[in-house]
């Protein structure tokens, strides 16, 4: 696909285990506005029908949060479940650990994670089984 943008585009490319095989791949887009996550988590795409997000077949969520100056964001996880953390741009703190932009941390057997922000960030977090 050609980069319709203005300017260079980073993407990130995620792999995450269906929960069936075979079936036609597919693909999508939607607006997702820094304000709706400005300090909070929003649920990008996902396997549950109850998310408001782009759909996947998978037992899986992609979440998306913007962290401003003197901003803290909490998350409540599964501790059955795991995370995977990166930030897009920008340093955070996840639990005294500091994380830096296209970086990566695992998350495991925990029920809250708090996100403390060193540097403005956008961050992704995937939550999956």
């Amino acid at each position: 696909m050609n980069n319709e943008e203005n300017g260079t585009t980073r993407i990130f490319q995620i792999w995450i285990q269906p929960t069936t095989h075979g079936g036609t791949p597919s693909w999508g887009a939607r607006p997702f506005p820094k304000a709706d996550r400005s300090g909070r988590f929003v649920t990008l795409a996902s396997g549950f029908a109850e998310d408001d997000a782009l759909p996947i077949r998978a037992d899986a969520r992609v979440m998306g949060a913007t962290v401003k100056a003197g901003e803290r964001v909490m998350l409540a996880l599964d501790p059955k479940r795991h995370a995977y953390l990166v930030p897009a741009t920008g340093a955070v703190d996840v639990g005294g650990v500091r994380i830096e932009a296209r970086d990566g941390t695992a998350i495991t057997d925990l029920a809250n994670i708090e996100i403390v922000r060193i540097e403005d960030a956008d961050v992704v977090l995937v939550d999956a089984a």
